[in-house]
């Protein structure tokens, strides 16, 4: 019975949230075209939109433990599912989000995602576009936003341990920005056809100064990012 029931909020989520999402993205589209802070915080509705359903259909709650600076930081995601990426703007204050190139080319989204400030990246880049890269991001700090990582470079089982993409280290470097790493538990309600009843966590981490050697600071990153594997509240 209990499978069952799930299965039928599941029917009830999957359409609800995704009609809900092609209507904010087109909203997006247009508002870009006029009012800047409108499409803004319609951006940020989405992730909001997304804990709505989550909260009222799969009965999945969010928590957060630990502090968000109060300056722009390099923000270290752990990554298990698309939960994180989507409330990003909703969790933090108009975040700039590295992301994948290829997201760029989705019809409506990429055009949004270009205008609400998410810097793409290409693992096949030369120093030529990843200079272009770094000077985006850079402006996007000056203007007081904070940046985004997902230093796994893709979702990571949850509680797996992955190394960290060699580009995050040369973005610390050159950014010469603290990273803040955070901890996330999506994946077991989340990163499932079946979405799942519990509680999503974010647990921010200690912030981890600017200029240390390359070890330091990975080891610290991948330390703090897992600090939730085996931690999955779930009913």
């Amino acid at each position: 019975m209990k499978t069952f029931v799930l299965i039928l909020k599941n029917i009830v989520f999957y359409p609800l949230f995704y009609a809900g999402s092609i209507a904010i993205t087109f909203g997006s589209l247009v508002l870009m075209l006029f009012d800047e802070k409108a499409f803004r915080r319609l951006v940020r509705q989405w992730g909001r939109y997304q804990r709505w359903c989550l909260r009222n259909i799969i009965g999945c709650d969010v928590r957060i433990e630990g502090s968000r600076a109060s300056k722009p930081v390099l923000y270290a995601f752990k990554h298990e599912s698309f939960f994180e990426a989507i409330d990003a703007p909703n969790l933090l204050d108009t975040p700039s989000v590295f992301a994948k190139e290829e997201l760029f080319r989705l019809p409506g989204w990429g055009r949004a995602a270009s205008a609400y400030g998410l810097i793409p990246v290409s693992r096949n880049a030369g120093a030529k576009a990843l200079m272009a890269m770094i000077r985006e991001a850079r402006g996007m700090a000056a203007a007081g936003r904070p940046l985004v990582i997902f230093p796994e470079g893709t979702r990571i089982p949850h509680g797996e341990i992955a190394p960290l993409r060699s580009g995050f280290a040369g973005l610390y470097k050159m950014l010469k920005l603290p990273v803040v790493p955070v901890a996330v538990n999506s994946g077991p309600v989340y990163h499932r056809w079946l979405k799942q009843p519990g509680t999503i966590i974010y647990r921010f981490g200690s912030e981890i100064p600017a200029g240390l050697e390359r070890e330091e600071v990975e080891r610290r990153v991948v330390e703090e990012i897992n600090a939730l594997n085996g931690a999955s509240e779930t009913p």
